[in-house]
């Protein structure tokens, strides 16, 4: 419940701020932690994480739920995520420690079971950006 009545606070449409928004990717335990907040203090940025400070008490939680449920929960913490984005991007660069791509892969990996026949098709929409999520300038 309180999951759900923070995303209700958050704007259907978030809008950028002029500031740059660059995500970082990557598998647990790659580096990403060390690389944003380099590049944070590199660029006197601004620095968030999925899922967001907000809700990131409840992770443990939600990561014992079955799939659909834990994907509601870092699907949800996208949107809270991208009103944080929207904020931040207006008084200095943000850099981001993982967002929609993770979310995707996730649901990717858990739906074909591990096997790489099984992925969708190329233009599957799974692999589409949300139109109604705000879209960082970079992804690495």
């Amino acid at each position: 419940g309180a999951v759900l009545d923070l995303l209700e606070k958050c704007p259907e449409h978030q809008k950028k701020g002029s500031f740059p928004v660059v995500v970082f990717e990557g598998l647990d335990a790659t580096g990403k932690t060390t690389v944003t907040q380099s590049v944070k203090d590199t660029l006197n940025g601004i620095l968030l994480r999925s899922p967001p400070a907000c809700i990131s008490q409840w992770r443990t939680i939600f990561d014992d739920e079955p799939a659909p449920i834990k994907r509601a929960f870092y699907a949800a913490g996208n949107y809270i995520l991208a009103s944080e984005i929207a904020k931040a991007s207006t008084q200095a660069p943000v850099i981001i420690d993982r967002y929609w791509h993770s979310t995707a892969a996730y649901t990717i990996a858990t739906e074909i079971n591990g096997k790489v026949q099984d992925l969708p098709p190329v233009h599957d929409e799974v692999y589409q950006w949300p139109e109604d999520l705000l879209k960082p300038d970079l992804v690495l």
